[in-house]
């Protein structure tokens, strides 16, 4: 993997492999992003298996993009996913909810056959 960060375009928004991040989701990955004072941070979004339903999400900083990553961007913020994980995070939606129950983080996977409670894993 080189040193450098690759440069960061946004990923074509053609065909189901788009994920669309909410304007909510936006707002809140700037905020964090600013916390963190380094405004080349991006959000990666990962899918691997495991938790309760099979697959599970991942969130985490990167500031470095791959050869096989996608960006999308919302309002300047940008979130990054992999090749592999964009095949289940496929026409997806992230959000950010608040509520009285807390605040979090959503996926509105349109390809989750099931989810568990807490809405961090799900079954393709």
């Amino acid at each position: 993997m080189p040193d450098t960060a690759i440069p960061v375009e946004t990923a074509p928004q053609t065909g189901d492999r788009v994920l669309t991040v909410s304007e909510s989701a936006a707002k809140r990955v700037a905020f964090l992003v600013a916390n963190e004072g380094n405004p080349a941070l991006m959000l990666r979004l990962t899918v691997s298996g495991g938790g309760c339903s099979g697959f599970q999400y991942g969130f985490g900083f990167d500031d470095t993009a791959n050869e096989d990553d996608f960006i999308f961007e919302k309002d300047g913020t940008k979130v990054v996913t992999d090749d592999a994980s964009l095949d289940l995070l496929a026409g997806s939606t992230l959000d950010y909810v608040e509520d009285l129950m807390g605040a979090a983080f959503q996926i509105k996977n349109p390809n989750a056959t099931a989810s568990c409670g807490c809405g961090n894993s799900f079954a393709a």
